[in-house]
């Protein structure tokens, strides 16, 4: 299957509309300062009201497109699911935790601006907290994944994300020394997985009945991608300034993330072998054990540490990586096939 037919222009040069809208938000941050931190100051409990917008913009097509129903599936691929909630829940956000120490807090360290480092590592905690939920279907069409095992995967994470994010997302903050708002915290979870979340399942109920669901979303799925690049644009231009002056951070906070992607997904990749899953189920599981929601952690970072955050930077710079490197996995698993299955017995399991 060709990526050319498998995903869209958008998604398919997702990092070229990224590297643009941040060079757009960068010169309107340096034309535009004061219109940009009045935008910056509309906020109601430490939520911006302008970001809480375009967030929902950005997830719910997204999540109309996820069949709830699928959940009861679960069991039959209950190998590959067991692999991917371990390495989503109990692998990735530890483990970027310990890469963001090493590699911000002491090998980088003398490269970064100290008061920052502490919110550039919760950025890093936020980004791996929350599983992605929307471009894992993109990536398992191009490993040629089995697709009700990827539904009733992203189904069941975003139920288990509801009740794990906040407690693993503040035990590693409080873990790094860092102040939790749980107030802010509870609150972004409420606005940006809850709410979305029911108002996904009863809408995709009431289109599906009146035969409107894919009418809206083709209406809607422009709208989110505008959203998304409105978003990297606004956080861009609050932090041009600090990018003009240390282009370095946008490498060195790379780093750290591009290695727990190829982590992650190859740690996930090759449980499935040895659990002797299919290849269509290990494929999605690796990319899904390996990728981020990274609307919910923008949003949560702009929630809990502000526009002008390290952590803020840090999942937009999620963003901008994760494109390009999730590509590079596809190829790995695609072009395994056959070392994968050599000498294996595998099903669906």
């Amino acid at each position: 299957m060709s990526g050319s037919k498998s995903m869209g222009l958008f998604a398919r040069y997702l990092t070229l509309w990224v590297l643009l809208a941040i060079v757009v938000g960068i010169a309107l941050g340096s034309l535009f300062p004061a219109q940009l931190h009045a935008l910056g100051g509309m906020e109601m409990a430490h939520i911006n009201l302008p970001v809480a917008l375009l967030i929902w913009a950005m997830i719910l097509p997204m999540l109309l497109k996820i069949d709830y129903s699928a959940l009861h599936e679960v069991w039959d691929h209950r190998r590959g699911v067991g692999v991917t909630l371990a390495i989503n829940w109990l692998v990735k956000p530890f483990s970027m935790a310990l890469l963001g120490f090493i590699f911000l807090r002491v090998l980088f360290a003398p490269y970064l601006d100290e008061g920052q480092i502490d919110s550039y590592i919760a950025g890093l905690i936020l980004l791996a907290a929350a599983p992605c939920t929307a471009m894992v279907f993109v990536w398992s069409r191009l490993v040629d994944g089995h697709p009700q095992f990827t539904l009733s995967q992203v189904a069941l994470n975003d139920v288990v994300m509801v009740f794990a994010f906040a407690p693993i997302v503040g035990l590693l903050l409080g873990v790094a020394s860092i102040t939790v708002p749980w107030d802010t915290l509870f609150l972004s979870v409420l606005l940006y997985i809850v709410i979305p979340v029911i108002l996904a399942y009863v809408g995709r109920r009431l289109l599906l009945v009146s035969g409107k669901l894919d009418d809206l979303l083709h209406v809607m799925d422009p709208i989110s991608m505008a959203a998304l690049l409105m978003t990297v644009v606004l956080l861009f231009g609050f932090q041009g300034e600090q990018i003009l002056a240390q282009p370095l951070v946008i490498l060195l906070l790379a780093i750290p993330i591009t290695i727990q992607v190829y982590f992650n997904s190859m740690l996930a990749y090759w449980l499935n072998r040895k659990l002797g899953v299919a290849h269509s189920v290990a494929g999605p599981s690796a990319l899904i054990g390996a990728s981020n929601f990274f609307e919910l952690a923008v949003a949560a970072a702009i929630a809990l540490f502000g526009f002008e955050s390290g952590a803020a930077l840090a999942t937009v710079v999620g963003v901008l990586v994760e494109v390009p490197v999730m590509l590079t996995v596809v190829g790995i698993v695609n072009r395994s096939k056959g070392w994968y299955q050599r000498g294996k017995v595998v099903t669906f399991q």
